[in-house]
Formats: structure tokens, C-alpha cells, sequence
């Protein structure tokens, strides 16, 4: 088996625009970044494009976009383009993460667990 045929055996595409298909970043990049959540909104379909369709199954809960690279073994700026073409077809959707600021006090969350414990 020859070089390249092997490596794309083995997981690793030849080019990074194989997967982006040569596809410009759109205007869907500039919201989603390394923690941005997505979410799917549909299965895949048949004929979906393979990196598409594995974003759609593992996004039936909310993943951030680093986690979703490091899963697919490819670069931020590959996933981000097979992203946007996603959220043009409304196929997902994105979420900021929850800010800390936004989260319970945790010694309120202490002090209901104890009275919880007594009851």
C-alpha cells in the first residue's frame, strides 16, 4: 500500500482541505471558538460527509469545540469550517459556556447539601 493510501487508512487525511473541502472560513467562525458548546440538532443524513456526520453523533450532548478536534484528530480551523457548514444547514447549534460568574456559590450549595443530610 502506498504512503499516502496508508496514512488515510490509518485515520490521517492527506490535506487539511480534503476535510474543509477548500471551503473559506464564513462568517459562522467568528462565534465559535475553543469553548463554545455544540449541540446537534439532526441525525445525519445519507451521503452527509463523514467528518459532518461523526460531529453530529457526538454532539448528542454538548461538547466544546477543542474537545471535538482533539476526538477527530484534526486542527481547530479544519473543525470550526465543518461547523459553520453545519450551522448554515441548521444541522447544529452553539452555546457559550456557562460563565463562572453565573454558577451556584458553592458554600451555598455546602450549606443546602448539610441541611439536606439532616433531614
Amino acid at each position: 500500500m502506498s504512503e499516502p493510501r496508508r496514512r488515510w487508512a490509518e485515520g490521517v487525511p492527506d490535506r487539511l482541505y480534503t476535510v474543509t473541502e477548500d471551503r473559506a472560513p464564513t462568517t459562522e467562525r467568528a462565534y465559535v471558538d475553543l469553548v463554545t458548546l455544540v449541540v446537534a440538532r439532526a441525525e445525519p443524513e445519507a451521503g452527509t460527509r463523514p467528518e459532518c456526520a461523526a460531529v453530529l453523533r457526538m454532539c448528542q450532548f454538548p461538547l466544546s469545540v477543542a474537545e471535538i478536534s482533539a476526538y477527530l484528530a484534526l486542527p481547530v480551523s479544519a473543525v470550526t469550517v465543518v461547523l459553520a457548514e453545519l450551522l448554515r444547514n441548521h444541522q447544529v447549534e452553539t452555546r457559550a459556556p456557562i460563565p463562572a460568574a453565573e454558577l451556584p456559590d458553592p458554600e451555598l450549595l455546602q450549606a443546602v447539601m448539610h441541611g439536606l443530610q439532616k433531614l
